[in-house]
């Protein structure tokens, strides 16, 4: 399954780069499952990152290596792929991409992702789409 979603924010490409750090990370999770950041090892090509879900009654790791990070003048995006996921991912890829828009920057979340069986698939589209529709909002108020 794919998604894509873009925001529109007022900041340059590189003021948004720079923001890309542990603090707009630990902003950008959303409320469920609570998530704890086990390891930020940033959004460069060999980086690591490290997450615990906590669902009350039992937690799970989500581990993702950055598996690549390229710049431009117009373009800068990085790539985490999931290395060890929650139960309910067989599959995870998510690019990063910060694009100039004249004075500001389009930040796009292009995601791929499967769950065990397509059925789980289609029943997961939605919620996963949620939860990164939940960072438009946050984007722009970071990037004002």
């Amino acid at each position: 399954m794919n998604i894509k979603i873009s925001t529109k924010v007022k900041q340059s490409l590189l003021q948004v780069w720079e923001g890309f750090n542990l603090e707009l990370f630990s902003k950008l999770a959303p409320p469920f499952p609570p998530v704890e950041v086990k390891e930020f090892g940033g959004c460069l090509k060999g980086d690591k990152v490290h997450l615990q879900l906590n669902f009350i009654l039992f937690k799970q790791d989500w581990i993702s290596d950055i598996i690549d990070q390229q710049s431009s003048d117009t373009e800068i995006y990085f790539i985490d792929k999931g290395t060890v996921l929650p139960f309910f991912l067989s599959y995870w890829q998510h690019k990063h991409r910060l694009v100039k828009d004249g004075t500001g920057t389009i930040i796009i979340d292009e995601i791929s992702f499967k769950t065990p069986t397509v059925f789980t698939d289609i029943l997961f589209y939605p919620l996963m789409y949620l939860q990164f529709l939940y960072r438009k909002p946050i984007y722009q108020k970071v990037f004002k």
